[in-house]
């Protein structure tokens, strides 16, 4: 009988404080937080006991493998998410009428919101703790892009949609990621350094280029519903796309350079 009782006093304190709806952003948040330091401790300690290569490697090699962990975690989740939103849910299907897809939200999609914010905020802090290591100026912007335009649709429930749609690029990050671990491995005139290029060449394309286009198009047509959002969420959803596409445009050039100098060298 003690033990039902305390399940359900556990049970009560979950519904009733944790994940009570207006608290929900903030426990996904602190949740999220604290999943990025149990990811990155799990990293360290596997990768020090599989990788003969992690011993060798300076302090801040050995940060920069562990955060791309929490990364390569956070990307696969948030792009199964975002997938699952944009295409497979009913939440955003177009052809329900009863509320406009601008103010569509659920219990689940603010949660989910709410991870990427937690996670966000967590590598934000690790790139300016060891800045620029980890990454320079235009990591802080993008952290600091997603961070308001993923804050303030999970806050104000508004928009989500496209905010979804933007989040599909994590789609990209696990090959980054397995490339730079390729290089640090040792495997950078590998077959499989090859095939990442590729891969991830065409990742690019389709995810951060073509598919902007079509969230761009997709903006155009609905922008009678955007207008009717707050202020700072029609601000957020005409103007990080925008900023993210052009970023996204420079980065690609990179990959394209990168690529060529990997295919010359394979010949």
């Amino acid at each position: 009988m003690e033990v039902k009782s305390y399940q359900s006093q556990a049970e009560s304190l979950l519904k009733e404080y944790i994940l009570a709806d207006p608290l929900v952003p903030y426990t996904s948040i602190v949740g999220s937080i604290f999943a990025c330091k149990m990811v990155y401790d799990l990293a360290q300690l596997i990768s020090a006991v599989h990788f003969k290569s992690y011993s060798s490697f300076s302090n801040i090699q050995r940060v920069e493998w562990s955060n791309r962990a929490i990364s390569t975690v956070h990307a696969i989740f948030i792009t199964a998410m975002s997938l699952y939103f944009v295409f497979w849910s009913d939440l955003f299907l177009d052809n329900q009428l009863a509320s406009l897809i601008t103010f569509r939200s659920s219990f689940l999609s603010t949660f989910t919101l709410g991870v990427s914010v937690g996670y966000f905020l967590a590598d934000l802090g690790m790139i300016i703790w060891f800045y620029p290591a980890l990454g320079g100026m235009e990591y802080v912007i993008h952290h600091l892009l997603s961070i308001a335009a993923t804050a303030c649709a999970m806050l104000t429930r508004e928009a989500q949609f496209y905010t979804y749609m933007v989040l599909i690029s994590e789609t990209t990050t696990p090959g980054i990621n397995l490339r730079w671990y390729l290089d640090k491995a040792g495997m950078k005139r590998s077959r499989a350094y090859l095939i990442n290029g590729i891969l991830m060449f065409l990742a690019w394309l389709v995810v951060r280029i073509l598919f902007f286009m079509y969230i761009f198009y997709h903006i155009y047509l609905h922008v009678d519903q955007v207008k009717q959002c707050r202020t700072c969420v029609q601000i957020l959803v005409f103007s990080v796309p925008v900023v993210l596409f052009i970023m996204n445009a420079v980065w690609f050039s990179k990959i394209v350079k990168g690529l060529v100098k990997t295919l010359a060298k394979q010949q």
